[in-house]
């Protein structure tokens, strides 16, 4: 299977490090013009040299809508017509499992506003385009937090999630008469950033023997496992696949 990008244009946020910098090198890789948007500049510019001379970096919040359309709009006014959304931006914002009675209002939004009003935002952003040219695919980046629950328990994250994929099937539904694809990949528990290698160490060693214990594969994966499940999606072998969430995982 020749899975080829080239002359396609590719949003990746949270393009900065872990998943997002492999799904943007694997894009990349394949010919397409990628760019790429996360609040961490200097993880960006390591991202873009990876990438090489036909990947662009952008600054930018996907929580902010005002700051989403006006780069959508920079992109598209540089003559780019964007193919390809992967909605990849997430995280737990350096929160930790609390007792509920401990979550603040903005622990809650703000958690929200980079897992679920991002995705939203950014999918507003780019489907007039893809509506017009009768053609896009829109890959969401949950987690395995969004079908089940959260391994740190934190309760923002969990739902967050959940509705990154009540969206999807949505979208997928709102968008597919205009042949724009809308799934969803929910990966498993991977060291793909400092936050899962913290996540990780705080296990101990009978938390991680449990952990991949419960792996039918019976090891972890990496953000190149993720990276091949969005590079699918996004081709034309999916071409009739919407509204689906596929767990990479190792098996549950």
């Amino acid at each position: 299977m020749n899975i080829d990008f080239a002359g396609k244009t590719v949003i990746v946020t949270g393009a900065a490090h872990g998943f997002g910098r492999s799904i943007a090198s694997g894009f990349a890789q394949r010919g397409a013009a990628v760019h790429l948007c996360d609040v961490n500049e200097a993880g960006l510019k390591e991202t873009a040299v990876l990438c090489g001379s036909r990947a662009y970096s952008h600054v930018l919040d996907v929580g902010n809508r005002a700051a989403v359309r006006a780069a959508v709009s920079a992109i598209e006014a540089e003559g780019f017509a964007i193919d390809i959304l992967v909605n990849n931006a997430g995280g737990v914002r350096g929160q930790v499992g609390r007792p509920i009675e401990e979550i603040s209002e903005e622990d809650w939004q703000t958690i929200f506003d980079v897992n679920l009003s991002g995705a939203f935002f950014m999918a507003q952003a780019v489907a007039p385009g893809m509506k017009l040219r009768k053609y896009g695919r829109i890959i969401n980046i949950s987690s395995g937090a969004g079908l089940g629950i959260s391994l740190t328990g934190i309760q923002a994250y969990a739902s967050a999630k959940a509705g990154q994929i009540g969206l999807t099937r949505q979208l997928a539904h709102e968008l597919g008469a205009f042949n724009i694809t809308v799934n969803n990949v929910a990966p498993g528990f991977v060291r793909s950033n400092p936050t899962t290698e913290r996540q990780w160490e705080a296990m101990g060693e009978e938390g991680q023997a449990r952990l991949l214990q419960n792996i039918a594969l019976k090891h972890l994966g990496t953000p190149d496992d993720i990276a091949a499940m969005v590079m699918f999606f996004a081709s034309d072998y999916a071409a009739w696949i919407s509204g689906q969430v596929i767990s990479v995982d190792g098996g549950k």
